[in-house]
C-alpha cells in the first residue's frame, strides 16, 4: 500500500540554501570605509597639529636649535562625535598650546575641524537640501536614518535649518564695497518650487556681477513677485546700500521695468542686450513656414 503521508521539509533538505531578505544589504565598500574613516580624521588633525607645533608627536628640538624655537606644547587629547556622509565616529582630538608673541599662551585651534563641530558641511548640506525638498523635520530624519545611523533628529534638521537661514540673510546683507565689479547682469528667471505641499513657480531676480579680472560672481538673489519696476528698483536700492560701485555698463533681458528702474538709480549707464534673450525672442516669433507672397516678393521657390 502506498504511503501517501507527505514527509516534512526538513527531510528533504534542499540542495542549496536560499537567500533570505536583506541578507545582501551590507556593502562591503561602505563598510570598510566607515570603519578606516577615523583614522584618517586624526591622522589628518595630527598632522596639523604638527605643522603648527613645528615637530611631530614626541618629537624634541634639536640641539642647534635655541630654547626660544618653541611654537608650543601638547596637553591631552579630547572624544568628540563627528558625523558626516560616512556616518557618526568618535574622534580622538588633540590639545595644545601655542606661544604668543606677548609671551603668552593661547590654545589652539583646528583649522580643519571648527570648535564644537559636531557635524561636516556636507552632512549639514545633505540636511538642509533634503528640508528644502518639501519634506518635515521627522521625514527628513527618517530619510536620512540609514545614512547618519539614526543620529540626526528632527531638532538636528530643525537647527541645520536655522543656521541656514541666518547664513542667508547674512549673504544677502554682506558689504559689496571690496567687489571690483564693472560689469552686471540682470535677468529674472522662473523656478519651480514646493511651497505649503503644492508645486508652483515662483519668479526670481538675480543679479550678477562680473569683476575686473572677468570672474563672475552672484551678488543678489531677490523673490519679488514679479519683473516690474518697483521690483528692480528695490533690488538695485539695496546694491546701492551694500556700497557697490556704478558699473560700466549693464546686461539686460530687454524689460521695461528694469530699464526704466536702471534710468532711476544709475542714469546714463550704457545698456546692452542680452544675445541670449534676443536670439530666443526671434525664434519665438519667427514664421514657422514662409508664407506664398513672402516668397513670391523675395523670389523664393519653395523645394
Amino acid at each position: 500500500m502506498t504511503d501517501l503521508i507527505s514527509k516534512t521539509d526538513a527531510a528533504h533538505p534542499a540542495s542549496q540554501p536560499q537567500a533570505r531578505l536583506f541578507d545582501d544589504w551590507i556593502d562591503p565598500i561602505e563598510t570598510g570605509v566607515r570603519e578606516r574613516v577615523r583614522d584618517w580624521i586624526e591622522a589628518l588633525i595630527q598632522a596639523e597639529l604638527d605643522a603648527a607645533l613645528g615637530r611631530p608627536r614626541y618629537g624634541r628640538k634639536g640641539a642647534h636649535e635655541p630654547a626660544a624655537c618653541t611654537r608650543g606644547y601638547r596637553h591631552g587629547r579630547r572624544s568628540r562625535a563627528l558625523t558626516g556622509t560616512f556616518g557618526t565616529t568618535e574622534i580622538s582630538v588633540p590639545r595644545a598650546r601655542l606661544q604668543a608673541e606677548d609671551g603668552t599662551t593661547i590654545e589652539w585651534r583646528s583649522g580643519a575641524l571648527r570648535a564644537y563641530q559636531r557635524r561636516t558641511k556636507a552632512a549639514d548640506a545633505l540636511i538642509a537640501s533634503a528640508y528644502l525638498a518639501g519634506t518635515n523635520t521627522r521625514r527628513v530624519r527618517r530619510a536620512l536614518a540609514a545614512l547618519f545611523g539614526g543620529a540626526v533628529g528632527k531638532d538636528t534638521v530643525s537647527r541645520v535649518w536655522r543656521q541656514v537661514q541666518t547664513d542667508w540673510q547674512a549673504w544677502n546683507q554682506r558689504s559689496l564695497a571690496d567687489e571690483p565689479i564693472v560689469r552686471l547682469i540682470l535677468d529674472g528667471t522662473v523656478v519651480r518650487v514646493r511651497l505649503d505641499r503644492k508645486a508652483t513657480s515662483i519668479s526670481l531676480l538675480v543679479v550678477i556681477g562680473i569683476r575686473e579680472d572677468g570672474q563672475k560672481v552672484l551678488l543678489a538673489v531677490k523673490n519679488m513677485g514679479g519683473e516690474t519696476q518697483a521690483a528692480w528698483r528695490a533690488v538695485l536700492d539695496d546694491l546701492v546700500r551694500r556700497q557697490l560701485r556704478r558699473p560700466a555698463f549693464v546686461i539686460v533681458d530687454g524689460a521695461p521695468g528694469l530699464e526704466s528702474a536702471l534710468a532711476a538709480v544709475w542714469d546714463g549707464v550704457p545698456l546692452q542686450r542680452c544675445t541670449v534673450h534676443k536670439h530666443r525672442n526671434l525664434l519665438a516669433h519667427a514664421p514657422k513656414r514662409p508664407s506664398a507672397f513672402m516668397m513670391r516678393s523675395r523670389r523664393i521657390t519653395p523645394t
